[in-house]
């Protein structure tokens, strides 16, 4: 990994900023640390950070409020930090626009395959300017175009429109088993790599940003079909494009 690649990690407790720090430097990293969401703002605006490993619990302006106000205008990667009893608050991370999370207690080996792959995917949106002339590669169904390199939904008036890492890749899993009803669990293994429980509505939440994005209703869907009992179903053909 790119030794110039910067993490911030915010987080009220001591213990857990030393942890990841002391082991995101010792792969290589450029690593900030802020106890509050104030301090991590003002990080933020004097520093080019990659990722942001963001604790949800913090005293004043919690991880979501953060989240929801970063998305606004800033493409910095965002995994959050939960506790287990959290899941709640991990669906409205989602839905605030977080990338990724990861659980209390953690495995620090997971946290930094999870980081390595979304800065990968921030890097390569940020790095290219829509000036460039360089060749994307596209994917194309209905009035839509998604660009696979810059992790974008492009509509039939050239408007773009960023994708989170997560609704990125759920949209393209979907392509490709595009008229294959896909369950929850084949899902998450293909987009998190993670175990499934039951419990987990991680894709719920995805599938209902992608459709808002989409504007396809959620009353009644036409691009993404619910399959009661089963799953969904990526009902366009996809072309790929040069």
């Amino acid at each position: 990994m790119n030794p110039e690649a910067r993490i911030l990690v915010v987080d009220d407790e001591e213990l857990t900023r030393h942890c990841l720090s002391s082991y995101f430097e010792e792969e290589g990293y450029s690593v900030f640390t802020a106890d509050t969401a104030e301090q991590a703002e003002a990080i933020l605006r004097s520093e080019a950070i990659d990722v942001i490993l963001l604790d949800i619990r913090l005293p004043g302006k919690d991880g979501l409020t953060l989240t929801r106000e970063l998305r606004v205008n800033n493409e910095v990667g965002i995994i959050l930090v939960t506790g287990r009893q959290d899941e709640v608050d991990r669906l409205i991370g989602l839905e605030c626009g977080a990338d990724e999370y990861v659980t209390k207690p953690f495995n620090p080996r997971e946290i930094l395959a999870r980081t390595k792959n979304l800065i990968r995917r921030v890097r390569h949106c940020t790095d290219q300017k829509p000036t460039d002339s360089l060749p994307h590669s596209f994917k194309t169904f209905e009035r839509w175009k998604l660009n696979l390199d810059r992790r974008q939904l492009i509509d039939e008036q050239q408007q773009s429109i960023q994708l989170t890492e997560g609704e990125f890749q759920l949209l393209n899993t979907l392509m490709i088993n595009a008229g294959r009803v896909m369950s929850r669990e084949q899902i998450l293994e293909q987009i998190r790599n993670r175990e499934w429980v039951p419990s987990d509505r991680t894709v719920d939440v995805l599938i209902g940003r992608l459709r808002r994005k989409l504007n396809d209703d959620p009353a009644n869907p036409k691009t993404i079909l619910t399959v009661h009992g089963a799953g969904y179903l990526f009902t366009p053909k996809p072309v790929d494009m040069p």
